[in-house]
């Protein structure tokens, strides 16, 4: 069966080019690469659905972006005709951007109908980051992020491949328009030329790759210079696969292997762990190997499978396939309440992805195409594309101000303190009972974002080691408060801010994610947590300079486990530093925890529903009354029995929300706590 004339587009939909030629054929189409993308997007589309585990298909897709482009560009250079930035980037533009925006603009549509009102403000950042192709930046900050954790994936999550490969778009097209100029000057030929610029990137980005992902590998699976060297392969092979000169039946062996290597990739390789370092040269050195085999045109070779005319039609649609399946997906799990598809969901889920992606194919994608042509041109392609795009956009901001505008009238109505008393409904029982029926506060759409936008003035993140602090009050005041700790320590500031503002006292803040108020040594997963080391060692000096009357601190840590409260190792050593530096310490026991996230129970249940058993994260009695050794200096308060009455923690008090996730206190509640924080504090130190 002969294999019909295509076009191959870059992975991802991008502009047609002419295709390096295989080494027993003449320069033309590649047909096969057509049906490796469409093994590439259904692996992908597998491995999310049934086993939420990576496939390999990604570096598949950036592999064979940076072999297309690169021969597309190089071959212009060679030609004489430069490198058309203008044209380049049009044609992308018309390809790219119109079955993105319709699939942003699904997602807006259905998280407006099925995502609790908690994600809305998530997912409008995400479109922004998606349509402006900086999603992969967006996503490894999220990733580093401790106070920023969200248990759901995004519906726009996969568009961070799609970003790194617009970063490439503009990068390639200058750096070889750039080494064309060096070649021109010094004598070389462009091909040899571009072929030392591209095996210099890629060395340049696997080395940074392998030591980012063995450093931090939550970051290193977004970060776009850990990436590139994938695409910079794809180069590599691009410039050298013309004269590379493979016996008939090794190629028929090499596509096997390869295609089988490429298949079984994400059932055999941790991909999960170490990637995007060596492991990923697993699937991207088996699509190489498909790549070398070309087109035998024999019977039992590989290619004959991937020039088969059904896997190259999918290939043909493996953009908007890649594009569907995920949002798809997250939306099927949120409307069912499933954490992974089942057997016949997940084949709803494909079926359905099938159809819209065929829809935007021939819909979408078809009238681009046919609009650009009434007037071909360079601004006539942008056009297109924007045509799609902005209105996107702009719906996106729309209701990202329409939120806004929520949240500043429920900050009007927050100020009245007998509608939403908060952490006063806890102590008044005349307020409680008088307690009015409104919407919680802060709007469950945005109380994650608007809790963090306060803490992060004052609180360090995971990769920072330089000091981040707060001061506020005085600096002559009778009294100075610290406060140090983590993430569970700054989610009081706010209440310890009204605490000493009423009283005429200072407050300085010293916090960092995921980095205890501890003698011994942080670990965070498995190593050192060389950050917060550092950044404790300043900590200390500065509080040795500061002198203030007390610290506040957390005294143990809850666990998302019943009963498994503890004190950590290195809390008591502390505490005695801080009792020879004439320190006290006002050691708050730590928060209790929900077994759920709160805006999201908010927004599909009743408040009243909203509730966990205190024993959940918390030990039956403090674990520090257990300890025999707690030096002198150390206040203790526990709050337990007056934030869990009856034994139930609730996710809305005094129609405050109270959590902006499971265990953080939203800036608003926090800000309410005073009225259990001040007697408290005033009743430990004798203030």
């Amino acid at each position: 069966m002969s294999a019909p004339s295509v076009n191959v587009a870059d992975v991802g939909g991008g502009t047609s080019v002419p295709q390096a030629s295989p080494p027993a054929a003449k320069r033309g189409y590649r047909p096969e690469i057509e049906g490796l993308r469409a093994v590439a997007v259904l692996l992908v589309a597998v491995y999310h659905i049934w086993f939420g585990k990576v496939s390999g298909g990604v570096d598949v897709f950036l592999l064979l972006t940076g072999f297309l482009i690169t021969g597309s560009l190089v071959r212009a250079l060679e030609r004489g005709t430069g490198v058309a930035f203008r044209a380049f980037w049009a044609r992308l533009a018309k390809r790219l951007f119109p079955a993105a925006a319709v699939v942003m603009a699904g997602v807006l549509v259905a998280s407006f109908l099925w995502m609790p009102r908690s994600r809305w403000s998530d997912i409008i950042a995400d479109v922004f980051a998606s349509a402006l192709y900086y999603q992969n930046w967006h996503l490894a900050l999220g990733a580093v992020d401790y106070l920023a954790e969200n248990d759901a994936g995004s519906p726009l999550q996969h568009f961070w491949s799609l970003a790194i490969q617009g970063q490439f778009y503009l990068l390639w097209p200058t750096l070889l328009a750039i080494t064309g100029l060096i070649a021109a000057r010094v004598g070389l030929s462009v091909r040899n030329a571009a072929l030392v610029a591209v095996a210099t990137v890629f060395a340049v980005s696997f080395s940074h790759s392998l030591f980012v992902t063995a450093s931090d590998p939550a970051w290193a699976y977004f970060d776009g210079a850990a990436r590139v060297w994938e695409l910079a392969l794809g180069g590599i092979l691009a410039l050298t696969i013309s004269r590379v000169r493979l016996p008939y039946a090794l190629r028929v062996v090499l596509g096997w292997v390869g295609l089988v290597a490429f298949v079984l990739c994400g059932a055999l390789v941790p991909v999960s762990v170490s990637y995007p370092g060596f492991i990923a040269l697993w699937p991207t050195g088996a699509a190489i190997l498909v790549l070398l085999a070309g087109t035998t045109g024999s019977r039992v070779a590989a290619d004959r499978f991937l020039t088969w005319r059904p896997v190259v039609y999918v290939g043909g649609l493996s953009y908007a396939l890649f594009l569907w399946h995920w949002p798809v997906l997250v939306f099927y799990l949120e409307v069912t309440e499933r954490v992974r598809a089942s057997v016949v969901g997940g084949f709803y889920v494909l079926a359905l992805s099938s159809v819209l992606a065929f829809l935007t194919k021939k819909l979408v994608e078809g009238n681009a195409e046919r609009l650009a042509s009434l007037r071909p041109g360079r601004r006539v392609s942008f056009a297109v594309g924007a045509l799609f795009l902005v209105p996107v956009l702009i719906a996106a901001g729309a209701w990202d101000m329409r939120i806004d505008r929520g949240r500043e009238l429920r900050e009007t109505l927050a100020s009245d303190t007998s509608s939403y008393p908060g952490a006063l409904a806890l102590v008044d029982e005349e307020t409680a009972a008088q307690l009015p029926a409104l919407p919680v506060h802060p709007d469950t759409a945005d109380a994650r974002t608007a809790s963090l936008e306060r803490i992060y003035e004052c609180h360090a993140r995971i990769p920072q080691t330089e000091m981040v602090s707060c001061d506020f009050g005085p600096e002559d005041a009778e009294r100075t408060i610290a406060l140090v700790g983590s993430s569970h320590a700054i989610h009081w500031m706010e209440g310890l801010r009204e605490v000493t503002e009423a009283n005429g006292w200072r407050l300085v803040t010293f916090t960092k994610d995921v980095c205890q108020f501890s003698a011994a040594v942080e670990m965070r997963q498995g190593e050192v947590y060389s950050e917060c080391e550092e950044w404790k060692t300043e900590q200390m000096e500065r509080l040795r300079e500061l002198r203030p009357d007390a610290v506040f601190t957390t005294s143990t840590r809850s666990q998302a486990s019943p009963g498994e409260e503890y004190v950590p190792e290195g809390y008591v050593e502390r505490w005695r530093e801080m009792d020879e530096l004439g320190i006290d310490v006002i050691a708050v026991r730590d928060t209790p925890r929900l077994d759920f996230v709160a805006p999201e129970c908010v927004d599909k249940r009743e408040a009243e529903e909203c509730v966990t058993e205190v024993g959940y994260g918390l030990a039956e009695e403090s674990p520090l009354e257990s300890i025999a050794d707690v030096p002198g200096n150390v206040r203790s308060i526990d709050l337990t029995e007056q934030l869990c009455p009856r034994g139930t923690c609730a996710a809305v008090i005094g129609n405050q929300l109270a959590y902006y996730d499971k265990s953080h206190f939203t800036y608003s509640f926090s800000r309410s706590l005073s009225w259990l924080l001040e007697p408290a504090i005033l009743e430990v130190t004798g203030w």
